[in-house]
C-alpha cells in the first residue's frame, strides 16, 4: 500500500468518503484519489515525490498556474497584516473596481467566498426584484449546491451517477422550472406557462460542468428575450467563464448581456472569493441599503482578496490571454483520432459518438468506461486530468506546446476506437 492510498484509508474514517467534495474521491476513474505535497507551474507534487502536469488546475481558478509568484507576495504581504478583520477593508474596493472594469455598464459587485453563494445571493436578488418565486434552469447546467439548482444538475451529481440530490424537499424542487439546453421550443412552452411567475433564468453561457457543451449564441439571444419579454431576469453564471477568454465575461463571446452575473474561480486567484455584479437597481436591493438579506463573516477577506487583485492584475496585462490563445490554436493542429471539443482554454475529451453535443442528454453513460482507462494512462504518464468523464480540463498560463502534445498523445494511445 502506497502513501496515498494510506491516506486514503485513514480519511475514510474521518471525512464522508474520504473527500471533502465528492468528484475528487476518484469512484467514477477507479483507484483511489492522489494526495498533492505542492504545485509548481503547471506542475503538482505528490506527497511521494510524483510530479503531474496538472490540467486540472484547482477546477479552473488557477489560470496563471499554482504559486505565481505575484500571488503569492500579494498573499504573504497581506496575511502578515491579518488573516481577517471582521470589518471592511481596501482591497474589497479594488478588486471590486477591477471586476467592473470588466463589466461595462454595470454598477454594484457584491463579495462573497463560494460560486454557491453567488448563486444563491443572484436568485435572492431576483426573487427580491420580481417578487415571483420560480427559477428556469437548463438540464445539466450546475450552479454549485443550492438547493432549488440540484434538480437536472451536472458536475458532481453526474459524475457519481446521481440524478438529484437526497434531502431537496419537493416544495424547494418545485419552485424550479428545467427546459433543455438548445431547444427554443421547450424554452417558450416553459415561458408560456409559468412567465408569469419567474423571476430569473439561470444558465452557463458555457456550460461546463457536465461535458463541454458550446451553445449557440442564438440560443442564447432568445433566451434574452423571453427574459425581457416576461419581465424575468437573465442570470449568466459566469463562475467558471468569467476572465477566462478575455478580460470580461462570456458574454462579450456570446452578444448576450446579462441582468446579473455570477463569478467565482479566477477572481479569487486560488483563494475562496466569488461576486455577483449587476446594476445598482437590483444590486442595492441587498442590506444593508435594501431589503435583500445576505451576509458573510469571511466576504471580503483581505488575504483572499488579495490573491484576487494579483490575479485580475496579471491578466489585465493580456499577454497571458495571447499564450492561451496560442496554445488553443497549437492543440487544434495536432494531429488527432480522438476527438475533443476546445472552446477557448477549456478542452474535454468527447467520447461519444457524432458530432460533440450541446446537451447533457446527448452525453451517453458508455462513455464513463473508456474515460476510466484513459484517465489512469494519463496518472500513469505523469498528466492529472479531473477524475469524471464529465468535467472539462483547464489551460493556464505555466502550460507549453509540449504538454499539450503529450495529453494527446497518450490519450491517442490509451483511446479504444
Amino acid at each position: 500500500m502506497d502513501k496515498h492510498e494510506t491516506l486514503f484509508a485513514r480519511a475514510q474514517g474521518v471525512l464522508p468518503g474520504g473527500v471533502s467534495s465528492p468528484v475528487r474521491a476518484f469512484k467514477s476513474v477507479g483507484g483511489h484519489p492522489r494526495y498533492i505535497a505542492r504545485g509548481e507551474g503547471a506542475t503538482l507534487v505528490g506527497v511521494e515525490g510524483e510530479r503531474w502536469t496538472d490540467f486540472c488546475l484547482a477546477w479552473g481558478p488557477l489560470i496563471l498556474g499554482h504559486a505565481h509568484p505575484a500571488v503569492v507576495e500579494a498573499v504573504t504581504r497581506a496575511a502578515r497584516d491579518g488573516m481577517a478583520f471582521g470589518t471592511v477593508n481596501q482591497g474589497e474596493i479594488e478588486l471590486g473596481e477591477r471586476i467592473l472594469a470588466a463589466f461595462p455598464g454595470r454598477d454594484r459587485v457584491r463579495l462573497v467566498c463560494t460560486g454557491t453563494e453567488a448563486v444563491m445571493t443572484a436568485l435572492r436578488i431576483a426573487r427580491g426584484a420580481t417578487g415571483r418565486g420560480k427559477v428556469l434552469k437548463f438540464g445539466g447546467c450546475y450552479h454549485g449546491h443550492v438547493d432549488g439548482m440540484l434538480v437536472k444538475a451536472g458536475s458532481g451529481l453526474v459524475t457519481l451517477g446521481v440524478g438529484d440530490s437526497g434531502g431537496i424537499p419537493p416544495t424547494v424542487a418545485a419552485d424550479t422550472v428545467v427546459v433543455p439546453l438548445d431547444d427554443e421550443a421547450a424554452m417558450d412552452e416553459a415561458f408560456a406557462q409559468w412567465g408569469h411567475d419567474i423571476a430569473a433564468a439561470i444558465v452557463e453561457p458555457l456550460p461546463a460542468n457536465n461535458g463541454l457543451l458550446v451553445q449557440r449564441p442564438e440560443w442564447l439571444r432568445h433566451l434574452r428575450e423571453m427574459c425581457t419579454k416576461h419581465g424575468a431576469l437573465l442570470i449568466l453564471d459566469e463562475v467558471i467563464t468569467g476572465f477566462r477568454f478575455g478580460y470580461h465575461g462570456y458574454e462579450r463571446v456570446a452578444d448576450v448581456r446579462a441582468d446579473l452575473t455570477t463569478l467565482g474561480k479566477i477572481v479569487g486567484g486560488g483563494l475562496p472569493v466569488a461576486a455577483v455584479v449587476g446594476s445598482a437597481a437590483e444590486m442595492d436591493l441587498l442590506a444593508p441599503k435594501g431589503p435583500v438579506y445576505q451576509a458573510g463573516t469571511m466576504a471580503g477577506n483581505p488575504v483572499c482578496v488579495a490573491a484576487g487583485i494579483a490575479t485580475l492584475d496579471v491578466l489585465a496585462k493580456g499577454e497571458v490571454y495571447a499564450h492561451l490563445d496560442a496554445l488553443g490554436r497549437h492543440f487544434d493542429a495536432i494531429p488527432k483520432r480522438m476527438p475533443w471539443v476546445r472552446q477557448g482554454p477549456i478542452l474535454w475529451p468527447w467520447l461519444g459518438e457524432g458530432a460533440p453535443p450541446r446537451t447533457d442528454a446527448a452525453i451517453p453513460s458508455s462513455v464513463r468506461a473508456p474515460f476510466g482507462a484513459m484517465h489512469a494512462a494519463w496518472l500513469y504518464a505523469g498528466i492529472y486530468f479531473p477524475p469524471s468523464a464529465f468535467e472539462v480540463a483547464f489551460l493556464c498560463a505555466a502550460h507549453t506546446t509540449a504538454d499539450l502534445d503529450h495529453l494527446v498523445e497518450v490519450a491517442e494511445r490509451a483511446h479504444v476506437v
